[in-house]
């Protein structure tokens, strides 16, 4: 009962935070989107399952979160760095950030997806100063283009996911600043069987006979087998503070959706001036190849 009404709470929050009004206008500090990114019927609805992850976030999670960070980019802590969050989603890395000491700045396209950023710095920061969060795309140069240079640029499973993936390589590279930090990551090329996933995602998104024939089909294997060989090498919990079930609708329905092989992904910031630091790839698996880059 308690989990219900908590999960009631945070929705209406999402959705007061959400609604386009003045007064949501002004505390989400809105920007122009582009239309096509916003309103396409193709386009999975990454706000909404964002909002459902919230109602299981927890303090455990929050430390997998900063974890992961520490981690990947071989630091104690962000204190005296400025980082900037490029598609916040659920809000929990700019979270992890903040806690780690960061002076941050989140955005999102989609509206939701701001709304859960929001919740969280109402949560755990709410009046920081140091912490600001706004909607806006990747994909908008102008935009990018007044945010200034971060020593941090994070932006985790995002850019594949604009339909305009090289072009939003190219738009991050402008605010990352001189010998700061990039870190992302990108859906891994598997040829034939990544079509097939294009297929399977573009179908999720059409309607919910299709979403409830999908889920059905690929919830033994994405879930169920997932689970058993986690259970069989003790690696129950997630890494990142992720959920197997919100990891699996994302990977079902995240459209649009690109690919690229991790060479290719070297090759391009390697030639716009950044050197690869750390690198972890998923093989020949699905799943994200992730990367951190500094800027020479």
């Amino acid at each position: 009962m308690n989990g219900a009404m908590n999960a009631l709470i945070i929705g209406l929050r999402i959705l007061e935070y959400s609604s386009i009004d003045t007064k949501c206008g002004a505390r989400m500090n809105m920007r122009l989107v582009p239309a096509e990114e916003i309103e396409s019927d193709a386009r999975f609805a990454f706000g909404e399952n964002w909002s459902r992850f919230l109602t299981g976030l927890n303090d455990t999670r929050i430390g997998q979160a900063e974890h992961s960070l520490r981690n990947m980019l071989k630091v104690e802590n962000l204190q005296g760095k400025r980082f900037l969050d490029i598609g916040s989603g659920s809000g929990l890395f700019s979270l992890a950030a903040r806690r780690l000491g960061a002076t941050v700045f989140s955005f999102d396209y989609d509206p939701k997806s701001v709304a859960c950023t929001q919740e969280l710095k109402r949560r755990y920061f709410a009046n920081d100063q140091y912490w600001k969060v706004e909607r806006a795309s990747v994909l908008d140069e102008a935009y990018l283009s007044n945010l200034g240079r971060f020593d941090l640029v994070y932006s985790w499973g995002v850019l594949h996911h604009t339909g305009q993936m090289y072009r939003a390589f190219v738009n991050v590279i402008r605010v990352v600043a001189a010998g700061g930090t990039l870190f992302i990551a990108i859906y891994n090329d598997q040829g034939l069987t990544s079509s097939y996933w294009s297929l399977v995602k573009t179908l999720y998104n059409k309607n919910w006979v299709a979403r409830f024939f999908i889920v059905a089909v690929h919830t033994p294997y994405l879930i169920g087998l997932r689970w058993l060989a986690r259970a069989l090498t003790g690696r129950l919990s997630l890494e990142r503070g992720m959920s197997l079930w919100h990891d699996m609708i994302d990977w079902l329905g995240g459209y649009p959706f690109e690919v690229a092989k991790p060479e290719a992904v070297f090759r391009f910031f390697r030639d716009h001036g950044f050197v690869l630091e750390e690198l972890r790839t998923c093989g020949a698996r699905m799943g994200c190849n992730e990367f951190v880059f500094r800027r020479l």
